[in-house]
């Protein structure tokens, strides 16, 4: 899963593609990088980010999803908390839905996403992008994304998403410390014990840095991401969100031969 920041104020890219023929151009050379699907994101959430309007949002990823729905393959998702934006992007061409919040963020959520019929990511975090990291405390973080994210599942099913369209994302790095996320991944077949596929996404996040104090600028942490990203895919995640598509596809592809041979 590729992604594709069409906000000026990203953690990992700065704005970089925030112009919407950027953005198609970035998404482009994702899939011809080897992304399967592009996960296109109007709204930062990095640690402090603040809210944007809805219609900004829609302004921001509808005219870049229709531009790569109608010039690649690849599957589109969308990086919202919001339905209507939800809404507007399947209109646009998205099939899936990837939500933050795991439909907490309005109370239509469950409902919308039942009658748009489409993929659904649901991703554990503790708290809100603004004040997520401040001091996240849990008394078993595995034990607490796992039942957080079965009892979001549950939300969706009742309202009439579709089990198969399911998927669980654990949430590195949203409202966790070093010591969360470390525990996180090493028990991720925890969280696959859940019944569901799983969404990781570890590229280029700030817990490498707290492992390396050198990676101080997010191109600085892809050997981190990569070490993450083949750690996650040994326990068997089904998607790993990245920023760096090529990079991590060879990788991948030199792990499964070698494990193959």
């Amino acid at each position: 899963m590729g992604v594709v920041n069409v906000t000026p104020d990203s953690f990992s890219d700065g704005g970089r593609f925030f112009d919407e023929a950027a953005a198609v151009a970035h998404g482009l050379q994702l899939a011809a990088d080897g992304a399967d699907i592009l996960d296109v994101g109007g709204e930062s959430t990095r640690p402090g980010a603040e809210p944007v309007s809805e219609a900004d949002e829609i302004a921001r990823v509808v005219p870049v999803i229709a531009k790569l729905r109608a010039d690649c393959g690849a599957a589109i998702s969308v990086d919202t908390m919001k339905p209507g934006v939800a809404r507007a992007a399947m209109a646009a061409g998205a099939t899936i839905w990837n939500d933050v919040t795991s439909l907490r963020g309005d109370a239509s959520s469950a409902r919308v996403a039942a009658e748009l019929g489409c993929g659904l990511i649901l991703m554990h975090m503790q708290g809100e992008p603004r004040t997520m990291q401040l001091a996240p405390q849990y008394k078993d973080v595995v034990r607490e994304v796992r039942t957080t994210l079965k009892d979001a599942a549950y939300v969706a099913l009742k309202a009439g998403v579709k089990r198969e369209k399911i998927w669980l994302d654990p949430g590195i790095g949203f409202g966790k410390t070093l010591a969360h996320n470390l525990a996180l991944l090493k028990r991720l077949d925890v969280l696959m014990a859940a019944g569901f596929p799983v969404v990781l996404g570890v590229s280029r996040k700030s817990f490498i840095r707290t492992i390396d104090a050198q990676a101080e600028t997010t191109a600085d942490r892809i050997g981190g991401s990569l070490a993450a990203a083949l750690w996650g895919a040994s326990k068997g995640a089904h998607a790993i969100r990245v920023h760096d598509v090529r990079e991590t596809r060879q990788a991948l592809d030199v792990w499964e031969r070698i494990s193959d041979a």
